[in-house]
């Protein structure tokens, strides 16, 4: 994995952000999943920066950023950064959060973006319905009240592999990155700290105002809820599209990242 040498530092307004920057051409932004950082793009980087410019950010409280001490959202943080970067608009790529993040970033700002990646995400607004997640949400939920870090964190991982595998049909390197990123980030915050993220609501109603090209890509293994809220945003746009990557759950960008930067490729190379 790459680490903090690696990472550039966006002086924000509430602290610095790091991000990663490398390659040259068209800007396409890589945005990660909640409680890991940068570097679940790896794997993607070196591949996209043959032919882009790619920046892999950490969102606030994630990773090498600082925490927060004040409202914020991550959309404007985001918008921050790009115009720091001066180099968009940009296609913003986003697994789970970081899907979240690209979808309220287009819809708050949207003349930042030139085109939209989901990936095992739709807007803010999604919740999941199925009893698996739903329990699962409630043993994290539980451990997190009670301050019991390992619970939640085998809780978490469990996310990974998903309700139809167990833990023995995943690649064990995709639990350890997940594990190892996590841990950083945890380390970073104390459970009594105040969450001062701002959330942005009611998009999936403003999904018809996003008029640039959206893909929103799903592991063939997410939930049936999931894939239809992917249609219905893909639906919704006038550009919107929807690929699946056979074999893989939430974690699609890490268990197969070759497919995955295909897909991505194929979409970028069509704008």
């Amino acid at each position: 994995m790459t680490g903090a040498s690696d990472l550039r530092h966006f002086p924000s307004a509430d602290g610095d952000l790091a991000y990663r920057d490398t390659g040259s051409g068209d800007l396409v932004v890589l945005l990660h999943s909640g409680f890991v950082d940068h570097r679940l793009w790896d794997d993607h980087v070196p591949v996209l920066a043959e032919r882009y410019r790619v920046v892999a950010p950490d969102t606030r409280g994630h990773g090498f950023s600082a925490n927060a001490t004040a409202p914020f959202r991550w959309a404007d943080d985001l918008a921050a950064l790009l115009c720091h970067l001066d180099a968009g608009p940009a296609v913003l790529v986003g697994l789970s959060m970081g899907g979240v993040i690209a979808t309220d970033t287009v819809l708050e700002h949207p003349g930042l973006v030139r085109a939209v990646v989901t990936a095992g995400a739709v807007t803010g607004d999604f919740q999941y319905t199925d009893p698996w997640h739903r329990q699962l949400q409630g043993i994290m939920a539980r451990a997190l009240e009670t301050g019991d870090v390992p619970a939640w964190l085998d809780a978490f991982l469990r996310l990974v592999p998903g309700p139809e595998r167990t833990a023995d049909d995943v690649d064990p390197d995709v639990p350890r990155r997940v594990r190892e990123m996590t841990l950083h980030t945890l380390s970073k915050h104390s459970p009594d700290e105040k969450d001062w993220l701002v959330r942005v609501t009611g998009s999936l109603d403003r999904t018809g105002e996003i008029r640039v090209p959206l893909l929103a890509v799903n592991g063939s293994l997410e939930p049936a809820g999931l894939h239809t809220a992917a249609e219905r945003l893909a639906g919704a746009v006038p550009d919107g599209r929807t690929a699946t990557i056979d074999g893989t759950g939430h974690y699609s960008a890490l268990e197969r990242p070759d497919a995955f930067t295909r897909v991505l490729l194929d979409f970028l190379e069509s704008l």
